[in-house]
């Protein structure tokens, strides 16, 4: 079980969690020397954020649309059955689909709100009838076709 209590952050923490934000593979003398501390306790610093689960973890981030996969769209998915049992089957099918890039639930007109990444329209149209239709308990779909984003993943996305 995830413990969601909040961590309480002083103004070294904050500095520590924006510098890697922006940059995870910094070595800890560069980080120390941005935040103004020593090496051990900056360690020691990130270290606590990792034990604690403010850090969850360092990725590489991958541009998809070098990738080719640079089709969003946004599906609305409504189940006909949203008992306990039934969201608990969706959400472990969903979670299988490697193009469902978010998965949502939400307290809307419909129960699900899928960001979906393909390489175009046919390929988004086959996951859409092979994959999301197929989902226990889906009762009916609409989409949202992305024309540009504007704002990605929390960064400002050049026109």
């Amino acid at each position: 079980m995830r413990d969601n209590r909040k961590v309480e952050l002083d103004a070294f923490d904050q500095k520590i969690l924006n510098v890697l934000t922006g940059d995870g593979r910094i070595s800890i003398t560069d980080l120390a020397r941005m935040i103004g501390l020593s090496k051990s306790p900056t360690q020691a610093r990130v270290r606590r954020l990792e034990a604690e689960g403010v850090i969850t973890g360092y990725r590489a981030d991958v541009d998809p649309i070098r990738l080719g996969r640079d089709h969003v769209a946004f599906v609305e998915v409504k189940l006909s059955d949203t008992r306990e049992s039934a969201l608990r089957a969706f959400n472990a099918q969903v979670a299988l689909i490697p193009e469902v890039e978010e998965c949502h639930m939400l307290a809307a007109h419909f129960d699900y709100l899928l960001k979906v990444r393909t390489q175009d329209m046919r390929d988004f149209r086959r996951v859409l009838g092979e994959a999301i239709s197929a989902l226990p308990h889906v009762a009916q779909s609409s989409t949202h076709v992305v024309m540009q984003a504007i704002k990605d993943d929390g960064n400002t996305v050049p026109i």
